[in-house]
């Protein structure tokens, strides 16, 4: 770990604690573990906890197969309810394609089927369970009846097409906040992938971005600036007439990660009054570490292979190279293949655990909570929030699921944030953004 990092770690901890020591009228000064601890879940119970990104696959939204089951995906009803997650933002995400008629066409098509689903869930699978909020009212009033709570994100809005009246569609379909990119730039905006090579399609937002973005805002569907270039984030943020959110983006200062907002972006988002909801994605909390364990888990799982004389397909660990060869198998050999894979992975386990965590330990908790503590320093409190990215790549040790989310509760209080805070964070802030935004869209809808 940089150790500037862990010295604004201490800092930042001892300041928080403070805080936590002034603001707490009765909190002892010193406490055990188990006091901390059942402090903590007590602190993780009250509050609404909120995740602003988990990607979703429709195949999960139907009678035979449903978020009412543990499927071994990282959200679900099971594991929402076990990790005291409250609100699981659920995205409409397709990826970014040909900027053509037919490529839009099927896009959309796409996306509201990702839409249908959601709605399927709350409103005929499991509406005793979980339910679809379209305002912050609606969060609080759903979770004070002990249900879930899910909401609607929408990542890239290559599937808007160029007919703009799709937005609207799309907010009335449930959505709160879009990008304008992915991985790829789109019809509206650049994005962040152009740093690769360099090359950019409209340096920043096109003109149909910019008529997006008023769009967004009469609406009330909140900006999110996670995945476009840095030029089309800064236009976005002078445009808009509403706060804009990160919904998946953690701190360029701490890892050098595109996907991360630079000071620049962090000190335009907090003058336009939004958030950034801090992700806990290995590879943008910390890359170094990330790939150290990466390289030496993937290195014992080849040698524990070999003397098991199983061939990896994809070269070492498994890899997305054999992804092809595994697509041309049958039914069968697929089945057989993955059956030793997973036994081939299960007696490597414990080499990895003995060997190379305690030498490469791998990205956790406490590494994602100090992008939130600097992100808290850098532009205050009340501009950062917690999101996962789980289902799409995202997860830490100590919060790989839903499941295990009491642990950045955990983390926070660890740090000396106080329940005030930590329910900030946790969906406060969000939620503030989400109302100044509707407020914004009344106004523009009244004629002001």
């Amino acid at each position: 770990m940089d150790l500037s990092i862990s010295r604004n770690r201490v800092v930042l901890s001892a300041a928080l604690g403070l805080l936590a020591a002034t603001a707490c009228t009765g909190t002892p000064a010193t406490e055990t573990e188990a006091e901390l601890v059942a402090r903590a879940r007590g602190i993780h119970e009250r509050v609404i906890t909120l995740d602003t990104h988990n990607d979703i696959s429709a195949a999960n939204f139907t009678p035979e197969r449903n978020y009412t089951m543990d499927l071994g995906n990282q959200v679900n009803l099971p594991k929402m309810e076990a990790g005291g997650l409250d609100v699981s933002w659920m995205i409409v995400y397709v990826g970014q394609g040909p900027l053509t008629d037919e490529g839009f066409a099927n896009a959309t098509a796409q996306a509201i089927e990702k839409f249908d689903a959601i709605h399927r869930l709350t409103e005929e699978i499991a509406p005793d369970r979980i339910e679809l909020a379209l305002t912050s009212s609606d969060v609080r009033r759903i979770d004070a009846a002990g249900k879930k709570v899910a909401m609607i994100g929408i990542e890239n809005a290559y599937q808007v097409g160029t007919n703009l009246d799709n937005i609207r569609d799309f907010a009335e379909r449930g959505g709160r906040y879009m990008s304008l990119a992915h991985n790829g730039h789109s019809q509206f905006a650049d994005s962040n992938t152009g740093e690769r090579d360099g090359v950019w399609l409209h340096n920043g937002l096109s003109e149909l971005g910019r008529q997006a973005i008023g769009e967004m805002n009469k609406w009330g569907i909140m900006v999110d600036i996670s995945h476009p270039s840095k030029d089309a984030n800064l236009q976005a943020m002078a445009l808009s007439r509403a706060p804009v959110i990160a919904s998946h983006s953690s701190a360029r200062a701490v890892n050098d990660h595109s996907r991360n907002l630079d000071d620049d972006q962090l000190m335009a988002l907090k003058e336009n009054g939004g958030v950034v909801q801090t992700v806990a994605f290995s590879s943008y909390v910390n890359g170094a570490k990330n790939t150290a364990y990466n390289e030496a888990s993937q290195a014992v799982t080849a040698a524990v292979a070999q003397e098991m004389n199983f061939e990896v397909l994809g070269g070492r660990g498994g890899g997305r190279g054999g992804r092809g060869a595994l697509a041309a198998m049958t039914p069968e050999q697929r089945e057989a293949y993955q059956q030793g894979f997973a036994r081939v992975q299960s007696a490597a386990a414990a080499r990895i655990a003995s060997e190379v965590t305690p030498v490469s330990p791998p990205v956790d908790v406490a590494d994602f909570i100090d992008h939130v503590d600097y992100l808290v320093g850098k532009i205050g409190l009340e501009h950062v929030g917690i999101s996962s990215d789980f289902d799409g790549g995202g997860g830490v040790v100590g919060w790989d699921d839903a499941a295990e989310t009491f642990n950045v509760t955990l983390e926070l209080v660890r740090r000396g944030y106080t329940e005030a805070q930590i329910g900030m964070l946790w969906s406060g802030n969000l939620l503030r953004v989400l109302d100044e935004v509707q407020a914004v869209a009344a106004t523009i809808q009244s004629g002001g």
